[in-house]
């Protein structure tokens, strides 16, 4: 896919993978509208872009508002006149155990994790469908692929995503548009540490837990973009990111039900 004079909107786009990502499409001469709750992120993302030449746009977008997101299509049309590439990429984490977190919590993740992804498909396919060339990029997780434990909200969520993705690639073929679902792996960005934690975590359990986390964060923003990029530009339809997505992703196929007992030899849980 070439990229040069196409318009991407990105979400999440405020800071991490997402601010990398748009930054990375706009040094090959895309145009961009960014969207991201963070405005204060979403105008450093904006003025960083604002030096390589192409249009940018920025919008504050709460992707669990249905209202926001119903009138983002033609505030990126105002400002652009079409739309050839949408990457869904904003997303939140939750930590403990299934027992541990609250409805209200579960559902906040879901509202943002997948049907914030729901809610910018179902917006933008009317634009996307009046492209000669379009593409969905839906931003999963490497816990897409594996559930670990403490992360039931976050896995189920990215599972999602992934099914989302697998199943709206197969009702679309035959179209102008094509769907990628990427799964990165520990990507260094502050998602962990932005966790919102249940309640009912003693202080010790959440230290842990995020101090863990972080550890699994190597891979910078830059390199995990580029890695996203490229897939998009060589139309790859699952794009993993990192070595440690790539060998999650064998394990899962080898051992798909006790996988996590091989992988949890390699972890403090």
């Amino acid at each position: 896919m070439n990229l040069k004079d196409r318009v991407a909107v990105v979400t999440g786009a405020g800071s991490g993978i997402g601010r990398a990502i748009a930054l990375s499409l706009g040094r090959r001469g895309c145009h961009l509208a960014l969207a991201d709750i963070n405005e204060r992120g979403l105008r450093e993302t904006s003025q960083q872009i604002g030096m390589l030449g192409v249009r940018v746009t920025s919008h504050a977008l709460d992707v669990a508002s249905r209202d926001a997101v119903c009138a983002l299509p033609e505030q990126v049309l105002a400002g652009h006149g079409r739309v050839d590439l949408l990457v869904d990429n904003a997303g939140v984490a939750l930590g403990g155990t299934f027992e541990q977190t609250s409805e209200a919590d579960f559902n906040w993740l879901m509202e943002i994790n997948f049907y914030g992804v729901v809610r910018m498909t179902r917006a933008f396919l009317p634009l996307l469908h009046a492209g000669d060339d379009s593409r969905i990029v839906n931003i999963s997780s490497v816990y897409g692929l594996i559930s670990p434990v403490r992360q039931s909200a976050y896995s189920a969520s990215k599972f999602a995503v992934r099914g989302f993705s697998n199943a709206l690639r197969h009702e679309l073929e035959g179209s102008n548009i094509e769907v990628t679902v990427v799964h990165p792996g520990g990507v260094a960005t502050s998602i962990a540490t932005n966790a919102r934690v249940s309640e009912k975590a003693s202080d010790e359990e959440v230290q842990r837990g995020k101090a863990r986390a972080n550890k699994m964060l190597r891979l910078s923003p830059e390199k995990a973009a580029e890695i996203i990029v490229r897939g998009i530009e060589k139309r790859k339809a699952r794009v993993l990111v990192g070595t440690d997505a790539k060998i999650v992703s064998l394990i899962e196929r080898l051992a798909p039900v006790h996988y996590w007992q091989l992988i949890k030899r390699g972890i403090k849980t």
